[in-house]
């Protein structure tokens, strides 16, 4: 029979004092959380912003966030709201490259308040061959005055190219440098199954919908956390 380690034993007579219960039980929850994250468990220690006071949740990109190739509503974020059950805005704009987005980020971004910002760039920074120091640049700018506004970041991995992939480690890095949510690989084998797809390289609803359900997964547990901290904060506030 499974009991925990501050659980009285009533074969052998008398359970710990209460000092020993709770050093037992503060270990215990310690090797709980050791297994949760071993067992592949989210940790959202390192998030910048994780306590955010913004209003808005926006999604910001080029036409994979705009929803190219899809029907009205089939856009991810558009389906990714319909998961969370909250508004989240559509900041895609088709054609952009990180230059571009980095040029509208004030309009389009900062000043609606953000809480938490997904950021899907770089496709078009591949086709157009642009020099990927630039893509880094352009990238790690517009996470820097998301975050500077006091915003969360998520960046959604893609792989570009056929054979090689020189991009795909600049959205992974540049997360792990700047403390924002990592999702890798939203696009996997959407651009290969022609079920899932539009054209050459944009989805269709189900490729968005696929998309959405990749990308929902990761953010409503970090939204979860920082609901929670929140409330951890406003009841430290009130007391």
């Amino acid at each position: 029979m499974f009991r925990l380690p501050f659980q009285p034993d009533a074969r052998r007579g008398s359970a710990p004092s209460t000092s020993r219960r709770y050093r037992l039980r503060a270990h215990y929850l310690l090797l709980v959380s050791a297994l949760i994250v071993a067992c592949g468990g989210d940790s959202f220690d390192k998030i910048r912003n994780i306590r955010s006071t913004g209003e808005t949740i926006i999604c910001f990109g080029d036409s994979l966030t705009e929803g190219v190739g899809a029907g009205a509503g089939e856009d991810y974020p558009t389906i990714l709201s319909r998961r969370l059950g909250v508004t989240v805005i559509n900041a895609g704009r088709r054609g952009d490259t990180t230059a571009q987005a980095l040029q509208r980020l004030s309009e389009a971004v900062l000043r609606n308040r953000p809480r938490l910002v997904v950021v899907l760039l770089g496709g078009n920074d591949f086709l157009r061959r642009l020099p990927r120091h630039e893509t880094r640049k352009n990238l790690e700018e517009i996470v820097r005055r998301i975050q500077t506004q006091g915003a969360m970041v998520a960046i959604a991995g893609i792989r570009l190219g056929l054979f090689t992939d020189e991009f795909s480690a600049i959205f992974e890095e540049t997360a792990e440098q700047f403390g924002a949510l990592y999702i890798p690989q939203v696009m996997k084998g959407v651009l290969r199954d022609a079920s899932l797809r539009s054209d050459p390289i944009h989805p269709n609803a189900g490729g968005y919908r696929l998309m959405a359900e990749r990308i929902g997964e990761k953010v409503k547990l970090l939204l979860q956390e920082a609901d929670r901290l929140r409330a951890q904060s406003l009841a430290g506030s009130a007391a």
